[in-house]
C-alpha cells in the first residue's frame, strides 16, 4: 500500500498532471483567475474534493473489476505473474522514455467545455477523467492493476485497499493545490525542472517491480515486508 500511494504522488508529479493543475482548478470552479481562485478557498476545495471523489471510485472500481479477474484465471497464476511483469517493464521502458508506444500516448480525457455544471459536474469530471488513458498515469496504474489480477491470492480485501492507496496518493496533493493555491503555483513553476526525474524514478520503479514479478521473487519479497508489519495492522488490512 506504501508503494501504491507512493506511486499515486508520482502520478500527480508527472508532466501531465502538475503542470496543468492550474487549469483543472479553474476549470472545476469556473474562476479563471489565480487571484480569483486563492480568495474562494472553500469553493475551490469543494469542487476538488467532488473531482478526487470522482476519480477514485473510477479507480476503486479497476481495482475489483481486476480482483474478480485474477480470482477467475487464479489457475494460471504462474504465466499471468511472468506476463505481467514483461508488461510492467515494458511500461516502465515507455516512461523511461526508451520506448515510443503510439497508442499509449493517446490522451482519452474529456474536452474541458464538456463539463455539466455545479457540483454534480465536479463529481462527474472526476470520474471520466479518471477513465481516461493519459500518457502519464496510464503505466503506474496499469501496474497496479496487473498486480492485483496476477496475485495468486487476489481478493477485494486487497485489490482495493491498493487502489485507495493510490487513488490518496493523486488526491491529498490535489487538495492542498486547491487549499494552498497560490503557494501550489509557486512551487508547480518551481518544480517543473525536476519533473524529468519523476518520469525516470517511475520507470524505474517499474522495471525493478516487473523483473521482481517476472522471476517469481515478488512473493517473497511481499511476504518478508508482511511479516515486519505490525500486527494490529495486518487485522485491520
Amino acid at each position: 500500500m506504501g508503494v501504491a500511494f507512493l506511486a499515486g504522488v508520482l502520478s500527480f508529479l508527472s508532466p501531465c498532471v502538475l503542470p496543468v493543475v492550474p487549469s483543472y482548478l479553474s476549470y472545476l470552479t469556473g474562476v479563471t483567475s489565480s487571484a480569483g481562485i486563492a480568495e474562494r478557498r472553500h469553493l475551490a476545495l469543494l469542487h476538488a474534493a467532488l473531482f478526487v471523489t470522482g476519480f477514485s471510485l473510477i479507480f476503486i472500481a479497476m481495482g475489483a473489476t481486476a480482483t474478480l479477474l485474477g480470482r477467475v484465471l487464479n489457475h494460471y497464476s504462474f504465466w499471468l505473474e511472468r506476463i505481467g511483469g514483461v508488461l510492467i517493464i515494458i511500461f516502465g521502458l515507455y516512461t523511461l522514455g526508451v520506448l515510443k508506444i503510439g497508442w499509449m500516448s493517446r490522451d482519452m480525457r474529456p474536452r474541458m467545455d464538456d463539463k455539466p455544471l455545479g457540483y454534480l459536474g465536479s463529481l462527474v469530471a472526476g470520474g471520466a477523467f479518471g477513465a481516461g488513458w493519459t500518457p502519464c498515469i496510464g503505466p503506474i496504474l496499469g501496474s497496479i492493476l496487473l498486480t492485483i489480477t496476477t496475485s495468486p491470492d487476489a481478493d477485494l480485501s486487497r485489490g482495493i485497499p491498493l487502489m485507495l492507496a493510490y487513488s490518496l496518493g493523486l488526491a491529498i496533493p490535489f487538495l492542498l493545490a486547491a487549499a494552498a493555491f497560490e503557494r501550489f503555483v509557486l512551487f508547480s513553476a518551481r518544480f517543473r525542472r525536476h519533473i524529468r526525474w519523476v518520469e525516470r524514478i517511475a520507470g524505474v520503479m517499474l522495471i525493478v517491480f516487473g523483473l521482481m514479478l517476472l522471476t517469481g521473487t515478488f512473493s517473497l519479497v511481499a511476504g518478508a515486508l508482511n511479516e515486519l508489519t505490525p500486527a494490529f495492522l495486518r487485522e485491520r488490512l
